[in-house]
């Protein structure tokens, strides 16, 4: 029986992009699934994606009460990866942020890597659309979040990532406390401290054009202080 692999979309009022963001996902690999989670958008974004489900076999909806944070979408997603036999397991943007050209890119490095992360910064900056005070604020907290955890990854706050199925096996999600970006943070870090291999890839980011973006100050918050967190835990062996 051939590999399966599953891209994890979270999805809060995604109508536009959905429809043509799951078909690209798709035609990349034969091997690939893509698992819509749908935190009860208002817009009828689940709705649609049932609709997708129920033509296409390999398009899978998981329904949330309510809207929670991408770090526990994504956990949500994983855990039901994890009850099938899913070997890559992906987390993706629904806005063509990640574009899904990459994603061969993904299946190829993971071949020698546990968790291949798309990085902006692996060779220079590669990021369309941001304003400058946007990309200052990434390039500055993946430069902190770097020298506070030393975690060996250019691009430690990107959401564009590949794992295998072992990594997400040995993680306690029931221990993972962030919900932002601080999220894509806490992922990497417990992964590298278990002592797994970690490689990026460069990838082209666009900021999105439909819908708005999912940024705040509360997120920023987050990931200031879980850094110091996880470098805390992870000396007193709390991890």
């Amino acid at each position: 029986m051939s590999e399966r692999f599953l891209v994890c979309v979270p999805t809060y009022n995604e109508r536009n992009n959905l429809p043509l963001i799951v078909p690209a996902i798709l035609e990349q690999d034969a091997r690939l699934d893509v698992l819509v989670v749908d935190d009860s958008s208002p817009d009828g974004t689940g709705e649609i994606a049932d609709e997708m489900a129920a033509a296409d076999p390999r398009v899978h909806v998981l329904h949330r009460a309510s809207k929670e944070g991408l770090g526990r979408a994504y956990l949500a997603g994983f855990e039901w990866a994890l009850k099938r036999d899913y070997t890559l397991i992906f987390e993706m943007d629904a806005d063509f942020s990640h574009d899904p050209k990459f994603l061969p890119l993904f299946i190829e490095a993971a071949q020698d890597a546990d968790l291949v992360i798309g990085s902006r910064y692996k060779q220079g900056v590669n990021v369309i659309n941001w304003p400058i005070s946007r990309l200052l604020l990434s390039l500055g907290a993946n430069q902190y979040a770097r020298m506070i955890t030393g975690l060996p990854v250019s691009d430690s706050t990107g959401g564009f990532k590949c794992f295998r199925r072992e990594v997400l096996e040995a993680i306690d999600f029931s221990r993972v406390r962030s919900n932002g970006y601080a999220f894509q943070i806490e992922m990497s870090y417990r992964a590298w401290r278990k002592g797994f291999r970690l490689v990026e890839i460069p990838i082209v980011f666009t900021d999105r054009v439909e819908g708005q973006s999912k940024m705040s100050r509360r997120i920023v918050r987050e990931a200031v202080w879980m850094v110091w967190s996880l470098r805390f835990r992870s000396l007193v062996r709390k991890l």
